[in-house]
């Protein structure tokens, strides 16, 4: 990995450098003491995939640079900061920071976060592989497939062991996340292999007309609709929960590693292990659940898991 690091002190940039470096994490091909020294285009010229850059510096702070260069700049952003204020965090969240580090710098919550980043940015990295070879096959055979009923059962089986893995496999939602991927895996060939993800909205339509029949009522079909919905953002909801359980009990549980920040945004995991750890009622600003997100990543690792098998 590629990192550039943007602090006015030179301790913090010289302490990061070093645990990048002595941990194997990457390169790091530059430094600035402040964001007007920087632009999107130079850093995407360096091939730049992780940003560090401090939240305040005296002359253009993280948020402002973040508002210049988040029209160019392709890589990931991590902003670095003792700033508390919660509003602050919040819009450093919503400019595309992808996760937050508290000052002064403690070396495992840097390797830990850094970690996380490279995970994302190699799942996403092998999305994009699996969309190529996809397009591969399609070019070499473009005649559709009949669905592969041996294919259809393999992909719940791995979704079966992903949802155990999540903790909500005895969810009333995680029937429909398997109705999900079987769906998605009989429509790959149209819109994920022409990179156009199904919208959510489009899912529950599709999957309420296969149960109820195109027939059945509208009154009937957005009923369905409606519950399904419900049933798997309240599973995703849980799957949240289980895993910010298991990083406030051992931030180094292997399960919580691993699929934490591949299933949600890491500042919603903080948010809801800050809530679990103070027992504060939840939050409605930070913990929103990114549901299409989770199906995705969902699809593309029970891909992965049967792969292996």
């Amino acid at each position: 990995m590629r990192f550039y690091i943007i602090d006015d002190d030179e301790a913090v940039r010289s302490m990061l450098a070093q645990i990048i470096e002595d941990e194997g994490l990457g390169e790091v091909v530059g430094e600035a003491e402040d964001g007007s020294l920087i632009d999107g285009e130079n850093l995407n010229m360096l091939n730049i995939e992780i940003l560090l850059i401090d939240l305040l510096m005296p002359n253009r702070d993280g948020l402002e640079t973040i508002r210049q260069i988040k029209s160019y700049f392709e890589g990931k952003i991590i902003m670095i900061s003792q700033v508390e204020s919660k509003d602050l965090i919040a819009e450093a969240y919503s400019l595309g920071s992808e996760y937050y580090i508290n000052k002064p710098v403690n070396r495992i919550e840097v390797l830990t976060i850094l970690q996380k980043v490279i995970e994302k940015i190699q799942l996403e990295k092998s999305i994009q592989d699996i969309h190529k070879s996809l397009h591969a096959v399609l070019k070499f055979d473009p005649s559709p497939r009949k669905a592969n009923p041996m294919n259809k059962k393999s992909i719940r089986n791995s979704g079966q062991f992903l949802l155990t893995e999540l903790g909500i496999a005895g969810e009333n939602g995680s029937k429909d996340l398997l109705d999900i991927l079987e769906y998605l895996e009989q429509t790959e060939q149209t819109d994920i292999l022409n990179n156009r993800f199904p919208t959510l909205k489009g899912i529950f339509i599709d999957l309420a007309k296969k149960r109820l029949g195109t027939a059945a009522p509208v009154v009937e079909i957005n009923k369905e609709i409606k519950a399904t919905e419900q049933r798997v953002r309240r599973a995703i909801y849980q799957s949240l929960n289980h895993l910010a359980s298991l990083g406030l009990a051992d931030f180094s549980n292997w399960k919580f590693e691993n699929y934490a920040s591949k299933f949600f945004d890491f500042a919603t995991v903080r948010t809801k292990m800050a809530e679990l750890k103070n027992g504060s009622a939840p939050s409605t600003s930070l913990t929103r659940i990114n549901a299409k997100k989770f199906i995705q990543v969902l699809y593309f690792e029970a891909h992965r898991v049967h792969s292996e098998q």
